[in-house]
């Protein structure tokens, strides 16, 4: 069962992570952070995060990629944070498990209100 206000980021820009993270701590979660797939992966099975922030280009294994494994034994939540915001893009994200996207550069405040609404869904 996920923790009600846990997150997970992973991303490789440390910028970007850290922006993400602050939002996220003044939203009220406890952040996690990791800057590749496999190692956001441990921390989605060690933390059962309610939230999964998840980038699409970084190195190693993709967000795609990423967003298949986690979703192999976790229901957290999977917010796409990319630049890579086509239709197609967003098409594969979905279908490798990623609840929803949202494309870089984004405001802080769209990014808050993405995850809350992700965290009414049933």
């Amino acid at each position: 069962m996920p923790h009600a206000r846990v997150a997970v980021v992973i991303e490789d820009d440390a910028d970007i992570r850290s922006l993400i993270s602050t939002v996220l701590t003044g939203s009220g979660f406890d952040v996690h952070t990791a800057s590749a797939g496999l190692d956001g992966i441990e921390l989605v099975r060690e933390l059962s995060p309610a939230v999964t922030t998840l980038d699409v280009s970084m190195p190693g294994i993709d967000g795609y990629e990423t967003a298949r494994r986690i979703r192999a034994f976790s229901d957290t939540r999977i917010l796409m944070v990319t630049a890579r915001a086509d239709d197609g893009d967003m098409r594969r994200g979905r279908e490798a498990g990623a609840d929803d996207y949202i494309a870089k550069p984004f405001r802080p405040r769209d990014l808050r209100a993405r995850i809350e609404e992700l965290l009414r869904r049933e």
